[in-house]
């Protein structure tokens, strides 16, 4: 579904991705591990078309994207769920979901797609009124994933969904993944917490300063001695 092809890009006279060549494949999640500063919320910027590769390119099924503005992107069914949740906090839970899908004009779709996304996360139906700023981290996360998907992403770019919650959240969290993927939601995850996106990975990649250093099956990275010393308290 997705290639990305020796990309080079970064901020002004940084560079933070340094010739990134990965793939991901319809109906997999697939894991992108690394630490902080290894170039990993780039890579999604950059697919999702917020940085324009240096170099390289990305496709979308056969298309090149890398040169297309990011509301065209999104268009295509690539939505990119972003680190920090970016959440509209003045706004309602409903509101922030009904965000999600301002670019669909299918009313009756958009509520019954409202309906679902409350029930793979039934704290929102009870918060459906309550202003965003005044959930709870866990709750916020939520809200940010399901928000994105009302915009019927085909391909879902998750940015650290994991990032400042308690455990018991992050295994929340990550319960609902496979959910998404099997209602056929292709998923691009970047995570420091190796463990829990390896759980649920077909593949996985490790990114370290801007270069991928390994590759494979989720389960064959999870028994790596490099992953387990590195990435899972060996």
């Amino acid at each position: 579904m997705l290639e990305v092809d020796g990309v080079v890009a970064g901020y002004g006279e940084i560079t933070a991705l340094k010739g990134v060549s990965l793939t991901v494949n319809a109906g997999e999640i697939t894991a992108v591990l690394g630490a902080n500063g290894a170039g990993k919320s780039t890579l999604l910027k950059t697919i999702s078309g917020l940085i324009r590769p240096r170099s390289g390119r990305v496709l979308f099924e056969g298309a090149r994207i890398d040169r297309l503005k990011p509301f065209r992107i999104a268009r295509m069914g690539i939505v990119h769920c972003p680190e920090g949740r970016r959440l509209f906090a003045n706004l309602t839970v409903l509101e922030n979901l009904e965000m999600g899908a301002y670019a669909r004009r299918e009313a009756g779709a958009v509520r019954k797609d409202i309906e679902h996304v409350t029930s793979i996360f039934p704290t929102l139906r009870l918060r459906r009124r309550q202003k965003a700023g005044t959930l709870s981290g866990g709750e916020q996360q939520m809200l940010a994933l399901a928000r994105a998907l009302m915009a019927r992403p085909r391909l879902l770019l998750l940015d650290e969904p994991s990032l400042g919650l308690a455990p018991i959240l992050i295994e929340e969290i990550f319960r609902t993944l496979p959910r998404i993927r099997d209602d056929g939601v292709t998923i691009l995850i970047v995570e420091q917490n190796a463990h829990m996106a390896l759980e649920i990975a077909e593949r996985g990649y490790v990114l370290e300063t801007g270069e991928i250093s390994l590759s494979g099956e989720a389960q064959r990275l999870r028994e790596d001695e490099r992953i387990v010393s590195a990435y899972l308290g060996g």
